[in-house]
Formats: structure tokens, sequence, C-alpha cells
């Protein structure tokens, strides 16, 4: 897995690519915990080069999406592949996650 942090001072986005699993999860997280330690008030996840996500990665976004609400920040995920998209689907995490198509539809309405 590789994980590509753009940030500036509002916004970042986290580009994720590979398998996001037991084992590569944490790395996501450290990416997602350092931005909400900064207080950034948009994350952007872009996961559409993504094609497998197990419990672990999903935890770790739902972790993420708690972090940033903790100082009123928005935390987005963007371009879901279908096997992804049905894991969120199952767990109903559909309707707790702001979900976008794209990224620049994620980034297109600003928090601030």
């Amino acid at each position: 897995m590789q994980v590509i942090v753009q940030h500036d001072k509002n916004i970042a986005v986290i580009s994720v690519s590979g398998d996001v699993d037991l084992y590569s999860s944490p790395e996501m997280r450290k990416a997602i915990t350092q931005l909400s330690k900064k207080k950034v008030p948009l994350i952007v996840v872009n996961l559409k080069d993504v094609d497998y996500m197990d419990s672990s990665g999903v935890a770790t976004l739902v972790e993420g999406l708690q972090l940033t609400g903790n100082y009123n920040g928005c935390f987005r995920i963007a371009c879901l592949k279908t096997t992804v998209r049905e894991v969120f689907e199952l767990a109903r995490l559909d309707r707790v996650f702001e979900i976008y198509e794209t990224e620049e539809e994620a980034l297109k309405v600003s928090p601030l």
C-alpha cells in the first residue's frame, strides 16, 4: 500500500493505493492522525486505487471521522471502487460518511 498526502493550510488529500488491510492500515492511520492533530478543516481520502479493504481499514476511516469531528473538521471519502463501496454499504457506513464519486466533488463544497 502507498499513501500520498497533499496538503495546504485548509485542505488535505490522502491518496491511497493498494490493498488496505491489517498490515497496511497503520500507514493510512498515521497520515490521518497527523492531519487531524493539525486540525486541518477538510480531509479527503481518495480511494480510487484501492481494490480491497478489510475491517481494519474501515476502522481506520471511522477513527479519522471521529478525530476530525472532535474539532468540527470535515472528513470525506472519494472514488470508491465497487468492491470497496460494497463493504461500506454492508456495514451501512455509506450513511455515516460523506462519500463522493470524484475527488473534485469532495473538494467542491467548502467546509469553511
